[in-house]
């Protein structure tokens, strides 16, 4: 056929509207032409009778996808759409025209069904390509032509970023029913061997179901046939920019109770780390769309920013207890049974318990004694002295007998904050590892 398609040559008023290569037998097709299209009408049916039904065979052609708004909930797809179908009023006898078994001529000079995208979301309602169609000797008409689409799509974002999606194309007549036109579609499945990889999708597959339909408003059948784009997310991107950092943000919560209770900066950081998981949450809900389905990470940062929350409200409370003043009650004593003893060899805080308090008890001790020996001289010397220094000996005594007992009730509250910030360091620690592996394993899934 290419050898027919090697000169140009236009003679007719009729060729002048069609622009038709040919070969050495352009009469042939200029006659053709004109014996084909002398009593052709483009607005009617091309079939014989009309209770005939005319079969449609629609095959799609996946190129590329061009965009998925997951907030929007549109796919935007670039497809080749092939229609074939028989014109009954189209047919020749090839021998009668030098073998000349196929002309190509514009579409808009034929009938061709008015198959659309029932779920189309453009807002300029375009359609194909008018481009050119492929005529057989026998009457096969093949129509071939690009189509940038934007569909309605159904988005799942549940188990973002490691979600996969289903978008279905769903192709049908506007106007004819069942019962004057029939769609079929050419294959199992949509064609994917020119397909350009996308960055952010990968297709799994996209199979083609044909569909009868009864709707509401009419009591004809309506076929279709439904294209499902199976879609699954390539999740690195969204694993090294939200998911890590996130991870990393909030293994800083439990370090706040590692840091100095005198330090000043333990509710700082708690805070602090609460911004910032907020604003990696805030991205996630701008990519998202407002459904109730809320993703997987972004039930991951509400239980992170919680966690966070009531470890800010645990470090207030441990430095009140720290920073109780001399006027505090000793601490009980099922708190120094429990949390001085149990619970520090527990966390691993072995500088608290009775060593730090024993050691300046003989001090105490001999000190008295040391007063009752001076005491004592100074009854040998003179009573009225003795009674005038013993008042204040003893004041002083007390004074230091009250900052000694001052000093171990507020050492002791010290060392129970000391043990309470590294328990709960530990336990938010295996609460995030804990919550790190069920996440896992929900992903994995």
């Amino acid at each position: 056929h290419s050898s027919r398609l090697s000169h140009l040559s236009c003679g007719s008023f009729f060729l002048s509207f069609f622009p038709v290569c040919w070969g050495a037998n352009g009469i042939y097709a200029q006659k053709l032409l004109n014996d084909l299209f002398r009593n052709y009408t483009s607005a009617l049916r091309p079939v014989e009778d009309t209770e005939d039904i005319l079969n449609v065979t629609l095959q799609i052609t996946l190129s590329q996808i061009i965009d998925m708004d997951e907030r929007n909930q549109i796919l935007s797809a670039y497809l080749w759409i092939r229609q074939v179908w028989i014109d009954k009023y189209l047919t020749w006898d090839k021998d009668n025209y030098d073998g000349l078994d196929t002309i190509r001529i514009p579409g808009s000079y034929v009938w061709r069904p008015d198959i659309v995208l029932y779920n189309s979301a453009d807002d300029h309602f375009t359609s194909t390509m008018n481009t050119n169609v492929v005529i057989r000797h026998d009457g096969q008409i093949m129509w071939d032509a690009p189509a940038i689409t934007k569909s309605s799509c159904k988005v799942d974002v549940s188990f973002f970023p490691f979600d996969a999606q289903q978008c279905r194309l769903t192709y049908g007549s506007w106007t004819y029913n069942g019962n004057q036109l029939d769609i079929l579609n050419a294959m199992e499945s949509a064609d994917l061997a020119d397909l350009v990889d996308n960055v952010e999708w990968e297709v799994l597959g996209m199979p083609a179901k044909r569909n009868v339909i009864l709707y509401g408003c009419c009591a004809d059948p309506y076929p279709d046939v439904t294209y499902t784009l199976k879609l699954k997310r390539r999740a690195s991107f969204y694993v090294f920019n939200l998911l890590i950092p996130c991870v990393m943000i909030s293994f800083l919560a439990p370090l706040g109770f590692y840091l100095p209770a005198d330090s000043g900066e333990k509710v700082s950081l708690g805070v602090t780390v609460m911004l910032a998981l907020t604003v990696f949450q805030l991205l996630v809900a701008e990519i998202m769309p407002p459904s109730e389905n809320v993703p997987l990470i972004g039930k991951y940062y509400i239980a992170t920013m919680t966690m966070i929350t009531a470890s800010t409200a645990l470090t207030i409370f441990i430095m009140n207890i720290h920073h109780c003043g001399p006027e505090a009650k000793p601490v009980p004593n099922w708190a120094k049974k429990f949390i001085l003893q149990y619970l520090a060899r527990i966390c691993f805080v072995y500088e608290v318990g009775e060593n730090c308090m024993t050691s300046q008890r003989p001090r105490l001790q001999s000190s008295q004694d040391g007063y009752r020996d001076h005491d004592g001289g100074l009854k040998a010397q003179c009573k009225c002295e003795q009674q005038h220094l013993m008042r204040n000996i003893e004041y002083v005594a007390n004074c230091y007998r009250d900052q000694r007992a001052t000093a171990k009730r507020t050492g002791e509250w010290k060392k129970v904050a000391k043990v309470l910030d590294r328990f709960f360091m530990w336990l938010f620690f295996i609460m995030l590892i804990k919550s790190l592996l069920i996440k896992s394993n929900v992903f994995a899934k």
